[in-house]
């Protein structure tokens, strides 16, 4: 629960940080820190889930990984041709900055899980 908690709020500080870019870009710093930070909370609770399963729950930690992937990387295009070009490099800022971060908050879970003893 506590890598959850992290992950909310890291989420919201992100969030704030990108209400902080001056106005032209705000609008889309914004969005990608938002769109960083849902994701990150939908892929932490999913390996949360991920982890309980009773099959095989490598298995389902990986599948939780590569699809989660895939929606940010479609969501990467997708924002970025949504700002334009004023907004894009401060989009993709504000989602990769936080992306990495969130990856590290991933990987420690998924750490922590091996430690604890569950198959993850």
């Amino acid at each position: 629960m506590k890598f959850q908690i992290a992950t909310a709020a890291a989420a919201l500080v992100f969030i704030l940080a990108a209400w902080t870019v001056g106005e032209p870009e705000r609008t889309a710093a914004l969005t990608g820190a938002s769109i960083a930070g849902s994701t990150a909370l939908v892929s932490i609770v999913a390996l949360g889930r991920a982890a309980r399963s009773k099959r095989n729950a490598t298995l389902a930690a990986l599948a939780v990984v590569v699809v989660l992937f895939l929606v940010r990387l479609v969501l990467v295009g997708v924002g970025t041709v949504l700002v334009g070009k004023s907004g894009a490099a401060a989009y993709v800022v504000a989602f990769f900055v936080p992306y990495f971060a969130f990856t590290a908050f991933e990987g420690a879970f998924l750490h922590s899980l091996r430690r604890s003893g569950t198959p993850a």
